[in-house]
């Protein structure tokens, strides 16, 4: 890695918390050595990298990616599970990569290798040793399913087809099955605490609150966390009561499962832009027909979580829709109802702190260099996010 000194001179900073016009940067090795007005910001000995126009901020953390996947109008779901090779999968993944680093987001939890077993691992580890350019990753590998609930499905009842995760029921199973994944290289659990499960197409929870409670208390052992895949009430309240620290989709949340995520402290991942992707495939026109029923009932419940003060996690379950268009999701946070300001909050500082990455997510001294300039002002138009002009991670430039 060729790491250098610089001062990086864009018209504001964005800290991760608030916003500041006419701040500098100082970025020396892979760490950010001083931050705050130019006056103040020693420049000896380094190179000025004038970002005039720009908004800096810290590097954005992808909070719900799927690298090993990708659209699902290109290839379904259970066509890249089944047939396409976890080679070709692997290969496809080192481009999602890139894409999603020259988009800014520096950091990236993925959440879960759909059939492709530990390839997250390996996937982590080329970027880490600078084989390939990528976003640093939090992988959960495999993910766990109850027996029977997930997929693909559809198949004769005689045949035992490969699923999309780890199924594992029951005392033993589970701290096996939990303990096996961190082993192998996982970085948090993923669970799904309901789906779409049996025959019928109706959504409903899977594992019970005690089998929840066990996995979280394996997983805590190791320092992990859980997060739990859970759109329906009912596993959202079993994911909650459960300890899992973050719950991903929560499509039909009511105020009273919302009220109970803020008492706990759990915090939602809401996937706007799966949704929304997912209504187009189906054959919605976005902006020439009328929004489709799920699509109202999102928006109803994301403002419910809004107002019940519930902790908002940045992440779109980006593989869905096209890697490198990460910010899709933070465009729709705020037409949904969240201010710019705290869509920046949670693609940063709040992913940060949630995800338990104390060195990043911020601009302060001694944090990673892992910072983005785009052009204009994403606290006043948050598509700015889109107009990328400079990358560093860890004080290396990817985009300049």
């Amino acid at each position: 890695m060729l790491f250098g000194t610089y001062i990086l001179r864009p018209d504001r900073v964005f800290d991760g918390e608030t916003m500041h016009e006419g701040w500098v940067v100082r970025v020396k090795d892979d760490k950010i050595e001083a931050a705050g007005p130019a006056s103040s910001v020693s420049a000896a000995g380094a190179e000025v990298v004038d970002l005039k126009g720009t908004t800096l901020t810290p590097g954005l953390i992808e909070g719900h990616s799927h690298l090993l996947l990708h659209p699902y109008n290109e290839t379904p779901w259970d066509d890249q599970v089944l047939k396409e090779a976890r080679s070709l999968r692997v290969a496809r993944a080192t481009v999602h990569a890139q894409k999603t680093l020259l988009a800014g987001f520096t950091t990236v939890r993925d959440l879960g290798t759909e059939g492709a077993d530990y390839d997250d691992v390996g996937l982590k580890q080329a970027i880490n040793k600078g084989i390939i350019p990528g976003p640093r990753m939090v992988v959960v590998t495999r993910a766990l399913i109850a027996t029977g609930s997930y997929a693909p499905k559809g198949f004769s009842p005689d045949i035992d087809v490969p699923q999309g995760a780890e199924e594992a029921d029951g005392h033993d199973a589970l701290i096996q099955a939990v303990r096996r994944q961190i082993g192998k290289g996982a970085d948090a659990i993923k669970i799904y605490a309901d789906y779409r499960w049996g025959l019928m197409a109706e959504a409903k929870p899977t594992y019970t609150i005690d089998e929840i409670k066990l996995i979280v208390e394996v997983a805590k052992s190791s320092g992990r966390a859980v997060v739990a895949h859970a759109g329906t009430a009912e596993g959202m309240r079993r994911a909650i009561l459960g300890g899992c620290e973050t719950i991903e989709h929560g499509d039909t949340g009511t105020p009273e499962i919302f009220a109970l995520m803020k008492q706990h402290g759990t915090a939602l991942c809401p996937t706007l832009a799966a949704g929304d992707a997912v209504s187009q495939y189906r054959g919605w026109k976005k902006g020439q027909e009328p929004e489709p029923e799920r699509i109202k009932q999102k928006r109803v419940t994301f403002k419910q979580a809004l107002d019940a003060g519930v902790t908002i996690c940045a992440g779109g379950d980006v593989g869905v829709f096209s890697h490198g268009d990460n910010a899709r999701e933070l465009v729709m946070m705020v037409d949904y109802g969240m201010k710019p300001i705290d869509v920046l909050r949670s693609a940063t500082s709040v992913n940060a702190d949630v995800f338990h990455l104390a060195d990043r997510g911020r601009v302060r001294p001694g944090l990673l260099a892992d910072l983005v300039a785009v052009e204009g002002d994403p606290s006043k138009t948050i598509a700015d996010l889109y107009r990328v002009r400079a990358v560093l991670k860890g004080g290396v430039f990817y985009k300049r």
